[in-house]
């Protein structure tokens, strides 16, 4: 493996479920740590690391909406969540000794900063983790497409998108259909048009017309996101390059 990174800024996309490790919900602090330990290495290697975090395994709004609750409300709701796991996850890196900020999108000036774009690329630029937390800051958008756009913004290389006990992408549910087929590499349009689950299709038609590539992988393996960003085929890599036929 080549001891020079193929990026030097990524974005890491956790759902909340990658912070439970085994539990049914809540936080395992020993699958936050190790998440850490991962965020860490690859920082100390020279790679600067953002971290947007989902909140499924706290709070879902669109479920909250499904039992009758106002949909933008359930929402805001989810984006709290999100703010509960950066800071647990920001306790754990700090643990470390990762210098970490935490950004939201919505105002809690007592436990984060504000996000500000330029402020989060001078974190970055000092060798800090950041977190962004509270997604877009806006009801009926997901932390798929907060990612895709914080990564757009400050300017990341690729999006990392960490998945439970899966390889990658592929041609339908694992969980249900036990023949389903890996997919090694697919366009960011086929993989809309195949309503495949990459990230949900605002996410990825953003990633598609800014040409930003998301490598879909396992975050069981500790070492998957080393060998990512070290240039590794990892997981499945949604790109702009069409699938050969």
């Amino acid at each position: 493996m080549d001891s020079t990174p193929k990026f030097s800024r990524i974005l890491l996309k956790l759902s909340g479920e990658a912070l439970m490790g085994g539990l049914e919900y809540g936080t395992d602090a020993e699958e936050v740590q190790r998440i850490a330990r991962q965020a860490a290495a690859i920082g100390a290697g020279g790679v600067q690391v953002a971290i947007v975090v989902g909140a499924g395994n706290i709070y879902r709004g669109l479920k909250a909406a499904a039992k009758g609750m106002d949909r933008a409300t359930g929402d805001y709701m989810g984006m709290l969540a999100t703010v509960l796991n950066a800071l647990t996850l920001q306790d754990a890196l700090e643990g470390i000794e990762q210098h970490t900020r935490v950004m939201s999108a919505i105002d809690v000036k007592e436990v984060a900063e504000p996000y500000i774009r330029r402020r989060a690329m001078r974190h970055l630029e000092k060798g800090r983790v950041v977190i962004f937390a509270a997604g877009t800051g806006n009801p009926f958008f997901t932390t798929d497409t907060a990612a895709a756009l914080r990564a757009l913004e400050i300017h990341a290389e690729a999006i990392l998108m960490a998945k439970n006990g899966v390889e990658g992408v592929y041609d339908a549910d694992p969980a249900t259909h036990p023949d389903a087929k890996f997919i090694p590499k697919i366009s960011h349009r086929e993989a809309i048009e195949r309503g495949l689950k990459v990230m949900d299709s605002t996410a990825l038609s953003l990633c598609m017309d800014n040409d930003l590539p998301i490598y879909v992988f396992n975050m069981g393996d500790e070492g998957n996101i080393d060998r990512i960003v070290h240039g590794e085929s990892v997981g499945t890599l949604v790109s702009n390059v069409p699938t050969a036929e």
